[in-house]
């Protein structure tokens, strides 16, 4: 949508209906796409690091959409926009953030603390300590100036959060034998209109989406007007929009990126 905003000629590849399924490697299909005149390609794949790879040898600009577990950096970049907008004076600075629910497996978690931190932001992450692996080590190597707690104390990360974001819970993580089950985890780590009673009154609630209401997030809690989720995806359009409109001129101007 972005991109024919900008009246860009769009085509969408599908790795299950491209080359790629039948065995041609990343590279070579990549080369192909550059070949057929493509000046910029939005990838999105999943494994961490292919986009790096596909930047290694196109020509032109490479945007992440999104890879593995590792980022989405369009996504950090809209919820750092509608947080910017929200919040009284637009600054981050000082400002309580929560990212709740499966951090482990999400590479919006991951893009946001990188974007918020760098921002000032004070940021905690918290959900059960099964999905939180890796992340207190991260926490405590942490760039001097920058605050990050990692906690599964629900009701110490939501008390005066002037922002929560609940992350999505997939249901093949209980397969995996790090969640019981979705209904306690709804029970302990839900967002719930009583959980955000001990937040900020102007709090600020989001979503990446999709969402599964009454599992991270009740129902009341996403049509609530301090939810922003609509919000991000309009915010997502126009963010977009910028980053092809930049990377678009660096192109034209000899530049690569």
């Amino acid at each position: 949508v972005a991109a024919k905003n900008l009246s860009c000629d769009v085509v969408n590849t599908a790795a299950a209906s491209s080359a790629v399924s039948t065995g041609v490697g990343l590279v070579d299909t990549v080369r192909t796409i550059e070949a057929l005149g493509a000046d910029m390609l939005v990838m999105r794949h999943g494994v961490s690091g292919a986009p790096y790879l596909a930047a290694e040898v196109f020509g032109g600009s490479v945007l992440n959409g999104g890879d593995g577990w590792h980022a989405h950096p369009s996504q950090a970049l809209l919820d750092l926009y509608t947080m910017r907008s929200r919040l009284p004076g637009g600054s981050l600075e000082g400002r309580k953030v929560v990212i709740l629910g499966d951090a482990l497996h999400s590479r919006v978690a991951r893009s946001n603390i990188w974007t918020l931190t760098a921002m000032g932001a004070d940021l905690w992450l918290c959900g059960p300590s099964t999905l939180l692996r890796g992340f207190e080590a991260w926490a405590a190597r942490r760039a001097a100036g920058r605050r990050f707690t990692v906690t599964s104390d629900i009701d110490a990360a939501l008390r005066d959060a002037d922002v929560v974001m609940a992350l999505r819970i997939q249901k093949e993580r209980m397969a995996s034998g790090l969640l019981p089950s979705l209904r306690e985890y709804a029970t302990r780590y839900g967002l719930t209109q009583e959980r955000l009673r001990s937040a900020s009154p102007d709090v600020v609630v989001m979503h990446p989406g999709p969402m599964n209401e009454g599992v991270e997030i009740a129902a009341d809690v996403a049509v609530d007007p301090s939810s922003v989720s609509t919000a991000q995806v309009t915010n997502g359009v126009a963010v977009r929009m910028a980053l092809l409109y930049l990377l678009a001129g660096a192109q034209h101007a000899g530049g690569h990126r």
